[in-house]
């Protein structure tokens, strides 16, 4: 299954809401899953706020799937082919 890309903050992906909705969740079932409140999720969709490491963890357990899946640096093509190219 492929996801979109739904959210971007400087060259790292947020695909919490993707997952978040692939697993049928709504935000304040995931909020409470992870001991949070529901605006927290809310906002991390959003790219409003920047969880913690342990929040990420959380939420990657909560989500069945791991930090690299739910966020990572994005490489551009152009980037890609100048290491390419030297």
């Amino acid at each position: 299954m492929s996801y979109i890309y739904v959210t971007r903050r400087g060259q790292y992906l947020n695909r919490v809401k993707q997952f978040r909705k692939d697993q049928g969740l709504s935000q304040l079932k995931l909020a409470q899953k992870i001991g949070v409140a529901r605006q927290t999720i809310n906002l991390i969709e959003n790219n409003k706020y920047n969880p913690s490491l342990e929040l990420c963890i959380n939420l990657a357990k909560a989500l069945n799937t791991d930090l690299n899946s739910l966020f990572w640096e994005e490489h551009t093509d152009e980037r890609n082919n100048q290491h390419q190219n030297h």
